[in-house]
């Protein structure tokens, strides 16, 4: 379903007529059982298959460039292999489970049971508009809700494929996708859905969620922020830059996880840099003339990216490219080369905002506690990145930082994960999904307690009025069972 620009009174009162329909649907069908759920999964990932080609040309389309291939291993590849592992547990996931009962309540019995919420709104993202709308949408339809898409409007030829193919597969009553404007995406934000999931930026979610909590609409955020990749002086200098520079320029860093700065021993910046401006030269070449290499998604993330660096410049800061592309200020087709930013002062807008683009600042550090002030001091990313063989150092970074996901040794491979959660935390997010957690987040989870017949006689003769002397003495048996000791204040250590 396509509203076209015009008065947001008028995509207000399409987008209510299809939320009242799919809500009617849902109270008609719910709860969905697991065959008819399965069978959504399997026409979901057909479709996927019958509509690769058209679904990387369209994200092709919608950046100007991007390699196939790297749609193909970065967007449909997570949400194929989201789809097949979700099928082999979804009859797990569904059953009901036995919970402990406090042991005045036995022999009564415990039960947790997942339900679906309703109807679920979700809406994705640009930079990676496949994946980040579909991994959602797998996720809802596991729990058995009925779905409300909104694709970004940044991204049109995707969300136009993304539409004909919810359109071929799903009733409009059980999942549908609405493409539009800006306009079109408030309206959205504002129905009141059982569960509302938003991808993209810190200031749009602010907005969704104000929006959403006029209705008291639960929401799940991914946002972003400042994910710092720390590397230990122990550790191989060219095999962080590797992993730390493929990460940061796939997508010309047009990604929510990628490494945002990164932390270097003191004594080993210089190493540290040259082996990436080699590691750039060997894996992106002449970013202009490189297939592989993605463009800017509009003219103006292009021309923020070199806002930032003419301030980092103007600020005396050095700017460091492979030789080959020292020259390369022209910036034709919306290409902006893999660029280096070395000790830029903390005042720069690199240092302030999520840069969001294949720009990567170094920082230098002389201790660890150096490094880990230095990170605490920000907002809380969406990931951290640490590189390190030392068990002890690794629990310890993990233990004093707080972020959404962490990856050791590498960069970004927590996100695909089937088996942990990934979200954000603080101002990179709230909520979470991927597998069982994807499934647990659109679905109520239900406490069910089963009470035994004389448990129930029991409570009714002494623990409901009026209290005789059997009642009091059984409270105070109940609550001074255990006799504590002294009361003592409590005081902080400091963490090591």
């Amino acid at each position: 379903m396509t509203i076209h620009s015009g008065a947001s009174q008028v995509a207000a009162d399409v987008l209510w007529n299809v939320f009242h329909r799919q809500q009617s649907a849902f109270r008609r069908h719910a709860p969905l059982r697991y065959s008819k759920r399965i069978e959504a999964l399997d026409a979901l990932l057909r479709s996927i298959f019958h509509y690769e080609d058209a679904l990387v040309n369209a994200v092709n389309s919608d950046f100007g460039r991007r390699s196939a291939t790297e749609s193909r291993l970065l967007e449909l590849f997570p949400v194929v292999d989201e789809i097949r592992y979700v099928k082999r547990n979804l009859r797990r996931w569904m059953r009901p489970r036995s919970a402990p009962v406090n042991w005045q309540f036995l022999p009564s019995r415990n039960r947790i049971i997942y339900q679906p919420l309703g109807v679920a709104g979700i809406i994705g993202a640009w930079n990676y508009p496949i994946l980040l709308t579909l991994s959602p949408l797998v996720n809802a339809l596991s729990a058995g809700n009925h779905v409300m898409l909104k694709p970004s409007e940044h991204a049109p030829a995707t969300a136009g494929v993304l539409q004909q193919m919810i359109l071929e597969i799903f009733p409009e009553e059980y999942v549908t996708v609405v493409t539009g404007n800006s306009e079109v995406a408030e309206a959205f934000s504002s129905l009141p859905f059982d569960h509302l999931l938003y991808t993209g930026s810190a200031r749009v979610g602010k907005l969704v969620m104000k929006a959403a909590a006029e209705n008291l609409t639960p929401v799940t955020l991914e946002l972003g922020g400042k994910s710092p990749a720390l590397v230990h002086d122990s550790y191989s200098m060219a095999v962080a830059a590797d992993r730390i520079c493929s990460a940061k320029f796939w997508n010309a860093g047009q990604t929510c996880v990628a490494p945002d700065y990164v932390l270097v021993p003191v004594a080993r910046l210089n190493e540290f840099i040259d082996h990436c401006l080699d590691i750039v030269a060997k894996r992106f070449g002449d970013p202009h003339s490189n297939p592989d290499y993605t463009y800017m998604s509009s003219d103006h993330a292009l021309s923020r990216m070199q806002d930032l660096v003419d301030d980092a410049r103007a600020h005396g800061t050095q700017i460091l490219r492979p030789a080959a592309r020292n020259h390369a200020s022209e910036n034709s087709n919306r290409v902006f080369p893999p660029t280096l930013v070395v000790e830029p002062s903390e005042t720069t807008r690199l240092m302030q905002e999520e840069i969001f683009g294949p720009i990567l600042p170094v920082v230098s550090y002389t201790s660890l506690e150096e490094a880990l002030d230095f990170i605490n001091s920000r907002p809380k990313p969406l990931a951290l990145y640490y590189f390190d063989r030392s068990r002890a150092r690794i629990r310890k970074v993990l233990e004093q930082t707080v972020s959404g996901g962490a990856t050791v040794n590498d960069c970004i491979f927590h996100l695909p994960q089937h088996a942990i959660p990934f979200g954000g935390v603080g101002a990179s997010g709230m909520g979470d999904y991927h597998g069982f957690d994807g499934f647990a987040t659109f679905s109520k989870k239900k406490g069910v307690l089963l009470q035994n017949a004389l448990v129930g006689a029991l409570l009714e003769r002494v623990f409901k009025p009026p209290y005789g002397a059997v009642s009091h003495r059984l409270v105070r048996l109940l609550l001074h069972r255990t006799k504590p000791g002294p009361v003592r204040r409590v005081q902080l250590d400091e963490a090591k």
